[in-house]
């Protein structure tokens, strides 16, 4: 069974060997030297890792209909947010704008008419990726409007690891709520939305649905989730799907 098809069954890859196999049947160029690049080892432990946050604002929640409307990364580590190496990009959807994604991420039609299709950044896009782990705040939506985007532009999507800080996240708290006494008293896990999340460890409240800010969240959320709750020796293995 191909790599591919096991991902599809949902198996946790060896991602080495899945970026070998893209490489060598990708059409795409830059898709090619993407892949090329290659990841990290599974048994890399986390405080190896050169990790970069993303996050996309979209015009809705539905990938196939919706599309990207603006980019956030940023380069960390455990010890470190790269700021200065931040990106942010507005593209143009090629699409009309709903009244309620207006609202929610405030970019409106004016700030799409002059800005680039994602095709037309896609390049820095992928360079500011390749050979780190990507973290997200809910890994569906990047990782499902990200490939459906390139597959409606170039006829070939994209898959790469992900670290999901909401998953993450859901799981300790599913944890702290488990048991018997738990059941008894009632106790339900709590909510793991970014702006929660960040409250528990003491981060500081940003003001949400902007691409870059949030992936700085996300950064710094990741960040804390480690030191509180996992060893610097910890595999990636352990956290990507």
């Amino acid at each position: 069974m191909s790599l591919l098809k096991l991902f599809k069954l949902g198996s946790n890859l060896d991602w080495p060997a899945f970026y070998q196999e893209k490489a060598s049947q990708s059409k795409n160029a830059l898709l090619q030297n993407f892949y090329k690049l290659g990841v990290a080892a599974p048994d890399t432990p986390i405080s190896a890792i050169k990790f970069v946050a993303l996050d996309f604002e979209t015009t809705g929640l539905d990938a196939k209909k919706d599309d990207i409307i603006s980019i956030g990364l940023v380069p960390f580590d455990l010890q470190r947010i790269y700021l200065s190496h931040a990106k942010h990009w507005i593209v143009n959807p090629n699409r009309p704008l709903g009244k309620e994604s207006v609202v929610i991420h405030g970019i409106t039609h004016s700030d799409i008419v002059d800005a680039p299709d994602l095709i037309r950044i896609l390049e820095l896009v992928l360079e500011a990726l390749a050979e780190s782990v990507v973290v997200v705040h809910y890994r569906p939506i990047e990782r499902e409007f990200f490939n459906i985007a390139l597959k409606t532009r170039i006829g070939e999507g994209i898959m790469f690891p992900l670290v999901d800080t909401l998953e993450i996240e859901a799981d300790i708290q599913n944890r702290a709520a488990s048991g018997f006494i738990n059941w008894l008293k009632g106790t339900r896990p709590k909510p793991v939305r970014l702006g929660a999340s960040r409250k528990r460890y003491g981060l500081p409240a940003y003001t949400p649905h902007h691409a870059l800010t949030d992936a700085i969240a996300t950064a710094e959320l990741l960040q804390a989730q480690i030191a509180y709750h996992y060893s610097p020796d910890t595999p990636i293995s352990k956290l990507w799907k």
